[in-house]
């Protein structure tokens, strides 16, 4: 396992990362979910990825469960909080109260004393960004978490928030979580350029398109049993790459996969990890072995040969 920095901080992070969304707490077996975290430190996965409301909490007691067996300092683990968490007015978005309280709740499920980052889940429109900005800065200066970042928010918001944080001399936003993978490449035009420009480094989520480019899912075929489009729970989020078009690529880059000795994930891994202002890509697992498979792809450097090669299919 290679690592790398956390945007311009000092913090090292794997460059595969373990998720928790769709692979914990619910979607895959208790047993499974907690020795794919075992198997992540045996591989040597130090960054760790959850939020409140993967299943209401369940799925940071998972993993606070398993993490209570290794040192603290041998980790990084991140939370999120943004979402309802509850049925009352103030149960979501990102005031002050709903902020504090939530970092809270989320240490106590976690059975932790710190978080290495908290995130904003999205951005709200219907509270100040300094109301949030200093909520999250005041976490920081209590010990309540170390790095503060943002999840699928703009190139403008966060432009906006690195300014008013200057400005108001308040710890800055040093990481951005948005989805990014072959499919999805809408960070490129503006979020990443921003984030580079403010030392901010990119977690990317669904970098494998929620399954879709491992290649397991083939045109005119049922989804395999046990994958995650063949699961009433999960098989809305990937509905939308599952189209004739994609999956025609995906086969057209199993080619340029083979040519490079990778199976297809990998290469959509290493494709990701070739972008500089990646810090790190989130992966799930619903088993040790598929998490082993992917962890394979830190390290792989790809030719410029094979670069090409996939933007032509990409864009074709």
């Amino acid at each position: 396992m290679e690592y790398r920095r956390l945007g311009k901080t000092g913090l090292r992070v794997s460059e595969i990362s373990l998720g928790s969304w769709l692979t914990t707490a619910g979607y895959v077996e208790k047993e499974n979910a907690e020795a794919s975290i075992h198997k992540a430190f045996d591989l040597g996965i130090n960054f760790f990825d959850t939020a409140n409301v993967y299943m209401r909490g369940e799925a940071e007691k998972v993993v606070g469960g398993v993490l209570k067996d290794y040192q603290r300092d041998s980790y990084v683990l991140a939370t999120k909080a943004f979402w309802p968490m509850g049925d009352g007015p103030n149960d979501r978005g990102l005031s002050r109260k709903h902020v504090i309280e939530q970092c809270n709740a989320s240490l106590q499920r976690l059975g932790l004393d710190y978080v290495d980052i908290f995130y904003c889940h999205r951005y709200d429109k219907e509270t100040p960004l300094e109301e949030t900005l200093r909520a999250i800065d005041d976490l920081i200066r209590h010990g309540k978490v170390l790095y503060a970042g943002v999840s699928e928010w703009t190139a403008e918001q966060i432009s906006e928030a690195v300014h008013l944080a200057d400005k108001k001399l308040l710890d800055r936003i040093v990481v951005s979580q948005p989805q990014y993978n072959m499919f999805e490449r809408y960070i490129e035009k503006e979020v990443i350029p921003v984030s580079e420009k403010h030392g901010i480094g990119q977690v990317v989520w669904s970098p494998l398109a929620q399954g879709v480019l491992t290649g397991k899912y083939k045109i005119g075929e049922e989804a395999p049993k046990g994958s995650r489009a063949a699961d009433e729970n999960s098989k809305k989020a990937i509905s939308g790459h599952l189209t004739d078009e994609k999956l025609q690529k995906v086969e057209r880059l199993k080619r340029v996969a083979s040519e490079n000795g990778i199976s297809v994930a990998q290469l959509a891994l290493a494709w990701i990890l070739s972008q500089e202002n990646v810090s790190s890509a989130i992966v799930g697992a619903s088993s040790p072995g598929q998490l082993e498979e992917t962890a394979k792809a830190s390290g792989i450097k790809l030719s410029t040969d094979a670069l090409e090669s996939i933007e032509s299919i990409l864009q074709n």
